[in-house]
């Protein structure tokens, strides 16, 4: 529940072709750290206990209240949302169905944590899919893209821009390497099935 002036409601349906798309911190944010909370040994053999302990501090980010604070307070906010369940692909689709919208997507424009991609590799998790609560996916007006970024950058999280709502035909794209094609929804978070995978080797441990 939340209460708030009606005038600040920031809802996707404002957004416009053109918006700009944000994303902080990066994908599978809560996928690592429960996992390297969970799962510690598994981690240390791979990489080490230092690393570990870096995975374990990714739990502790599992918040995007800063995240939208600082983007609410700048300005020009058209639609924000947490990159729950489906991770970062999951929470661009639910965006542009709100929105009515399309979108395109550069992959290689997505800020990523080298942790959080070595632990999904470990697990074996797609990362731009997985659970990733606490990092906000955001479409902002063109003309303030720069100041929330900067913004952020001030406060110390992470972020990047990484395309653009278009027109609903055009559907939601992602290009890789150059190459521009249909972004397909998820379905399913790799996280639910990886963590009890794991819940049971880790059984069977002791």
């Amino acid at each position: 529940m939340g209460v708030g002036s009606k005038d600040d409601l920031i809802d996707p349906r404002q957004a416009s072709v053109g918006d700009r798309i944000i994303i902080t911190k990066g994908p599978a944010i809560e996928a690592t750290g429960l996992m390297a909370v969970q799962f510690p040994e598994f981690i240390d053999e791979r990489h080490g206990e230092e690393f570990t302990r870096k995975a374990q501090d990714m739990f502790f980010q599992m918040s995007v209240v800063e995240d939208a604070r600082i983007c609410s307070e700048v300005g020009g906010m058209t639609a924000m949302h947490d990159a729950t369940e489906c991770g970062i692909w999951g929470a661009l689709f639910e965006i542009a169905r709100a929105s009515g919208k399309g979108m395109v997507i550069n992959k290689a424009d997505i800020v990523t944590d080298d942790v959080a991609l070595k632990v999904c590799d470990l697990f074996g998790m797609e990362p731009m899919s997985s659970i990733s609560e606490g990092t906000l996916v955001g479409t902002v007006r063109p003309d303030q893209a720069t100041a929330v970024l900067a913004a952020l950058a001030d406060a110390g999280i992470p972020a990047s821009d990484v395309g653009e709502l278009v027109p609903t035909e055009k559907g939601v794209r992602v290009i890789e390497s150059g190459v521009e094609t249909d972004l397909a929804h998820p379905g399913t978070d790799p996280f639910w099935g990886t963590f009890e995978e794991y819940l049971g080797k880790q059984a069977a441990r002791k």
